[in-house]
């Protein structure tokens, strides 16, 4: 029997992810179509033994979060239940104080996910590593490189058993390139460290002040109190992953994390992605599909072609917009890998050009000669005709007017470097707003015929004029 904990904060966290945490719990947010932390749920839903799916936050138990678990567990068939806590108690708090929830009906071990990364969550190799040699705590490891180690918890490993030797949350100077992802699986013996920190803390309040139970006595951090303090003593182990995995602090990397889930929508949920249908939307992307038994008809040979091998003989290769199952055709039929999620209930103008990577939510409606690229349209938008949208997040029941564009610059990870990961944004520089995705807050209105570049526009209003490089309060 197994169980699962997601950390899903509370509304003191995520500042960095407004003014899109106004309308909705970060966690709600939706990342390539689903909320953030559907995914979770649905990598946890895949385990084998996967008993129950524990929620444990600060938020308000409002009317989206409770839909959202209603909605859960009839799609999973599994409880999904939400566990509030009575203050913020940290990434381990939450853990110690809901134990008995946690240990009721004696599972194996727990998984313990925040809410706030995006993964592909191995969740099932990570157990079959805890089977074949159990300890009380395993983390799931990935590389990055030197600099944006430091942004991150250091993992300093033993090469040939993978015990985690030393634990540094956000070094000050390079410790490793081994980072934590936030994704753990855990004995039920683990919580007994963090039974120790409370106690620990309850008597450190004691000693500062009046008798009693010290009210910040459950407030546990696990990297800093339980991680770094029991690295090196066999209770730690790491295991490493090569898959997707990238943090969800800002709208940036919300963005790109959409980015990630839509890529991975090819093999996980081929059905929720966008195919390119006669008198539908044009779907770009970076490649056309493969098609199973292309014939190319061979052509006779050319003057100057040169071949290595007297068997080569040179074949003339149709244009992109003609390929079809061994036959010439139109456009019209060629079928291309998008990523695109449309929500059944929007509506795309067939001269609208979609693509890569783009989710459009419930009720949004996109006008002809829309140009939507590398972007989120979140429910109830509206694009009207030939705006163009680059590489930005569109707020709930916003109206982009006719002709307009807008357009953000990406923050993505180094594409030549294989362990760069996204930088930790920041809004500001040298008292100048940094150049990022733009993002429109719930019910903006952009007139027709205006730029909005780099900019974040909070919600309710409605512009006259194009903005550049501006927070428009």
């Amino acid at each position: 029997m197994l169980k699962a904990v997601i950390l899903i904060g509370g509304p003191q966290k995520g500042t960095r992810f407004r003014p899109l945490s106004f309308e909705v719990p970060k966690p709600l947010f939706p990342v390539a179509g689903v909320p953030m932390i559907q995914h979770h749920i649905e990598a946890c839903a895949q385990v084998p033994g996967m008993q129950e799916i524990l929620l444990i936050g600060f938020y308000q138990p409002d009317e989206p979060l409770t839909q959202f678990l209603e909605a859960a567990q009839q799609e999973f068939n599994l409880p999904v239940r939400y566990l509030q806590e009575f203050a913020p108690l940290g990434t381990g708090g939450g853990l110690y104080h809901f134990r008995d929830q946690i240990l009721a009906g004696s599972p194996e071990a727990f998984f313990v996910l925040n809410a706030d990364v995006c993964s592909d969550f191995p969740l099932s190799a990570m157990l079959e590593a805890h089977r074949r040699q159990r300890h009380p705590f395993l983390l799931l490891g990935t590389t990055a490189n030197r600099t944006q180690s430091l942004n991150y918890g250091c993992i300093v490993e033993n090469p040939q058993t993978h015990e985690v030797l030393h634990y540094v949350e956000k070094p000050s100077t390079f410790i490793s390139d081994i980072i934590n992802c936030g994704i753990y699986l855990f004995s039920p013996e683990a919580l007994k460290p963090l039974r120790d920190v409370f106690q620990r803390n309850q008597q450190d309040g004691q000693l500062e002040d009046s008798p009693g139970l010290w009210p910040g006595a459950g407030t546990i951090r696990l990297e800093q109190d339980v991680f770094s303090a029991l690295a090196g003593q066999g209770q730690i182990y790491v295991h490493l992953t090569d898959g997707i995995w990238s943090q969800i602090k800002s709208a940036g990397s919300a963005l790109y994390a959409s980015r990630l889930y839509l890529s991975r929508y090819q093999d996980t949920h081929p059905e929720r992605l966008a195919k390119h249908t006669p008198g539908g939307p044009r779907i770009r992307g970076t490649q056309p599909a493969p098609i199973p038994n292309l014939w190319l008809p061979p052509q006779p040979s050319e003057p100057g072609f040169l071949t290595s091998s007297p068997e080569l003989k040179p074949q003339s290769l149709p244009l992109p917009d003609q390929i079809r199952f061994g036959i010439f055709a139109p456009r019209a039929s060629l079928l291309l890998l998008g990523n695109v999620y449309i929500h059944p209930t929007a509506k795309v103008a067939p001269s609208a050009v979609l693509g890569p990577n783009v989710s459009i939510g419930k009720g949004v409606t996109v006008g002809e000669g829309v140009r939507l690229r590398e972007s989120i349209v979140l429910h109830g938008a509206t694009l009207q005709e030939h705006t163009c949208v680059l590489h930005s997040i569109v707020g709930w029941g916003s109206t982009v007017g006719r002709w307009a564009r807008v357009e953000g610059t990406p923050n993505d990870p180094n594409p030549n470097d294989p362990r760069a990961r996204m930088d930790s944004e920041s809004l500001f520089k040298d008292g100048k707003l940094l150049p990022a995705i733009t993002i429109l807050g719930c019910r903006v209105r952009i007139p027709a015929e205006v730029l909005i570049l780099n900019s974040i526009v909070l919600p309710h209003k409605e512009l006259s004029r194009s903005f550049t490089n501006q927070i428009i309060l």
